[in-house]
Order: structure tokens, then sequence, then C-alpha cells
């Protein structure tokens, strides 16, 4: 078996996207949608044991999280070759743990394939921005290139609240404050209580977990702020169903008129297998016109899907045209578009398959 950092090593070489510390199964990688092993042998439960205190080693970071709650999220920077986000657990009675390699410098938004349109998020000053996706779907890529955008570009004062902070940016134009859970703050919900006195233009929430955040976060847009914050939905109209769905029902019809006056845009991505063996993001795009604010507030829901349908004149896409286009464009092939479409029935008649 050999050292941590000798895994961490190989797994950048790959262009990995994960590190998988497993017992009963060897230390291995997923590239390109695909799990590789990086050894014959399967790793024994102190073998993958040693393998997490090393990484507690190199983080500098004590193990009673993981010990006694079960599982732990933190990030570690090794010189000169990548920074990581880890997530240790127990499984079976062993330790475990997830790594995910995450670049020094911020990718240019254009080389990974976000559109213009989601860049413009930048140029944005007040309200609500949700970027959805399922886990692993590029969201802290794209939320990473937005505020590199409002960095290079404004006069601003940024607070991210992470957990844990994956890329790093320096100050440019702008002044940016990086807080990470457990490390700098307790909680989201104490940290976005406490950006609100520290004179904030953006506020970049890593997740909407619970009411009291998401709350909090609807409170925050309101005052004047931009907050831009993820959550793990498919599907623009999802994600305003799941929001609404947090709070008791006696406040629902409150929260429908909040979010309908807060909330700017909502965009919903994932990463596609592309033709070439790569990865390829496929994006929906809603902003909140008059007639989806409408829809909104009035519980409507369900006809959103066709204003984006046809708002294409004011920047909107749907996720299966989204997909549409790359299949298109040759990026990804026909089973992949049928496959990752929100209407597969639809997206095979749409293709001739």
């Amino acid at each position: 078996m050999e050292s941590v950092l000798t895994y961490l090593k190989r797994a950048v070489e790959e262009n990995a996207s994960d590190l998988f510390v497993v017992a009963g199964r060897a230390v291995s990688i997923k590239k390109e949608g695909r799990i590789v092993a990086l050894q014959d042998d399967r790793l024994m439960p102190d073998d993958s044991e040693s393998l997490v205190r090393e990484l507690y080693g190199m983080a500098h970071r004590p193990m009673d999280k993981c010990m006694s709650v079960g599982d732990d999220d933190f990030s570690l920077s090794v010189t000169g070759l990548a920074r990581f986000r880890v997530n240790t657990y127990r499984q079976r009675g062993s330790l475990a743990a997830v790594i995910r390699i995450v670049s020094f410098g911020i990718p240019d938004w254009r080389s990974v394939g976000i559109p213009e349109e989601v860049m413009r998020i930048a140029n944005m000053t007040r309200g609500m921005v949700l970027v959805t996706g399922p886990a692993g779907g590029g969201k802290s890529t794209t939320l990473a290139c937005v505020v590199d955008a409002v960095n290079r570009n404004r006069d601003a004062h940024i607070i991210t609240i992470e957990d844990p902070i994956e890329y790093l940016h320096r100050n440019d134009k702008s002044i940016i404050s990086q807080r990470e859970l457990a490390m700098d703050t307790s909680s989201y919900v104490t940290a976005l209580r406490a950006s609100l006195r520290q004179a904030p233009d953006v506020i970049l929430l890593g997740e909407m977990r619970d009411l009291e955040t998401i709350q909090t976060a609807m409170t925050a847009a309101e005052t004047g702020h931009l907050v831009i914050s993820t959550l793990h939905t498919v599907g623009a109209v999802n994600t305003i169903d799941r929001i609404i769905d947090v709070f008791p029902p006696s406040q629902q019809q409150q929260v429908r008129i909040q979010l309908a006056q807060v909330m700017k845009t909502v965009i919903s991505q994932q990463l596609l297998p592309s033709a070439d063996g790569g990865l390829v993001p496929a994006f929906e795009i809603m902003h909140l016109n008059n007639a989806v604010r409408s829809m909104v507030r009035d519980s409507r829901i369900h006809q959103i899907d066709s204003v984006i349908q046809t708002s294409a004149a004011e920047g909107m896409i749907s996720m299966d045209e989204s997909i549409t286009r790359l299949y298109r464009a040759g990026r990804i092939s026909a089973e992949t578009a049928v496959h990752c479409a929100m209407n597969p029935d639809q997206m095979q008649k749409k293709l001739g398959k």
C-alpha cells in the first residue's frame, strides 16, 4: 500500500474527479464517469484507517467529529499539486474517504462549457440566484466562475460560506471573505446572520440545507444583497417546489409571495458523458419574468416549464433543449441524450430514435 499522498498525486495525473478509499476495494479513482482501480490489492480495514488518518494529519485536523458523529467534511491543499475536498465516514465498522480533486486555479468559464447567459449572474446586484443539480454536477465550478467574474469586474465585498472551501479566491477589484463551517463558523445560519453586519454586496451560501437557512437567505436577499446558493434538485420547477415544501403548510402561501419577489434566476445543471470520453455540462436557465413570478405566487408551478420553453428570447432554456443542442452539435450520443433527458420519451421521439 502506498501513502495517501502518492494516491492523490496519481489521481491528479490521471485527471480524475474523485479518489475512493474504502475497505474491501482497491484504492480507486473516478475518471470520466468510470471507476478505475489504482492497484490490484484490496484495502483491509486497517489500511483504509491508516490512509484516512494520513489525510487528517495533512489537514492538521482532529478526527473527533468523524469518530463521534460518523462522517466529516474538510479540505486540504498540497503545494504544487491541487486542493482536495474530503469526506470521511464510517462504513461497516471501518473508516473510508471520498476525495474530490479541485484545481488551484479558477477555470475559464468558456473552457468548461458554462454559457454566457449563466455568467450574467455576475452583473446582478440584488435578489436570490440558485444553482441546482445532483452532487458532482459541476455546481461548485459554476459558482467559482461567477464569483471570479464579480471579483475581476466590480468593487464589492463578497462573503462565501462553504462546507468546505473548495476554490480559493484572491482579492482583485473586490474583497473576498471566505468562511468555512467548523473552522470559521458553527453553522450556515450563524455565518449568514453575521454576514449581514459585514457590509456584504454578494453572499455565496454553499448550500441551503434546512428551513432556517432558507428563511435567513431569503431575508438577506430581500434586504438588498445578492445571495447565491445551491440545492440538490434537478430542474427549475422542482427547485421552487422543494423550497416551498420545506415550510409548514400554514406558511407556504407567504413563502410563495416572498419567493416571487426575491428570486431572480434558477440554474439547473448536470454533467453528461461526452462523445469524446469526457464530461460536458447541460444547463436549464429560468429567469423569473412577470409570467413566472405570477405562477410562483399563485401556486401554478406546473405551468412554468411551458414559459421556459417559449422564452428563449429572454435567455431561458429548458434542460431537454440544452441536451438536444449538445446532441446536434455532436457533443453527446443519442443514448446519453435520452438517458439524461427530463422527458426521455419525448426526447426519443425528437431524435427519431
